[in-house]
């Protein structure tokens, strides 16, 4: 008859630790994967946020008496830099902009720099990608630069506008959108998406707005 061999207390303890370990280290790293996974967005999620409510009404509403009113404003925005903006035309953009589906970008740039990091090529590639596809076709986009909290009011101001500026040109090169069909807003840390956390880096962002009215 085989016995079992003893084993000491010492070495179950050191046992039970590796067994937990072995049981608790995978749930912890394979969360990782699917957060970082999460943080870039689609194609198709770029342009279902963007793809404006098919309901209009055949006839004309105060609301599309409206729309036309900001499609006169719009024009005299095309073809223009950011910075040749003026304050009252950045507020006047944000509130007709506030109710259209939207969507926030996050794309790095070197730091202090206007320059598209490399790591953010593939962010603003699949955003080039959707506003390229069919179902975006002829729409206007608000693009709106956006800094965190860190610095003064004016150097941020003129770096958000350096910024959108910047990803307005390489859509327009490299994906051929018309550049009077992509107004460049910049906000600089004006309109921070989380005020609770002014440096977080969800406020370092270029929103996207599809400014055309729904068929």
């Amino acid at each position: 008859m085989t016995k079992t061999p003893k084993v000491s207390k010492t070495h179950k303890v050191s046992m039970c630790r590796t067994a937990l370990a072995a049981a608790v280290l995978p749930t912890l790293f394979a969360g990782l994967g699917p957060a970082a996974a999460a943080d870039a967005l689609t194609e198709e999620q770029i342009i279902n946020a963007l793809t404006p409510a098919r309901t209009r009404s055949l006839t004309l509403t105060p609301a599309e008496s409206a729309a036309t009113g900001e499609n006169h404003f719009l024009d005299t925005l095309r073809n223009r830099p950011a910075h040749s903006l003026t304050p009252g035309e950045r507020e006047q953009i944000a509130a007709a902009a506030a109710a259209k589906p939207s969507i926030d970008i996050e794309i790095n740039f070197d730091f202090r720099s206007a320059k598209i990091s490399r790591s953010a090529a593939s962010a603003v590639d699949t955003l080039g990608k959707a506003l390229s596809n069919p179902d975006l076709k002829g729409s206007t986009f608000v693009l709106a630069g956006h800094t965190d909290g860190k610095g003064s009011l004016s150097y941020n101001q003129e770096l958000s506008e350096k910024r959108v500026d910047t990803v307005k040109r390489y859509l327009v090169t490299h994906f051929k959108l018309s550049p009077a069909n992509l107004v460049a807003v910049g906000y600089g840390k004006t309109k921070l998406k989380n005020a609770n956390d002014p440096f977080g880096p969800e406020n370092r962002r270029v929103q996207v707005v599809n400014m055309s009215e729904s068929d």
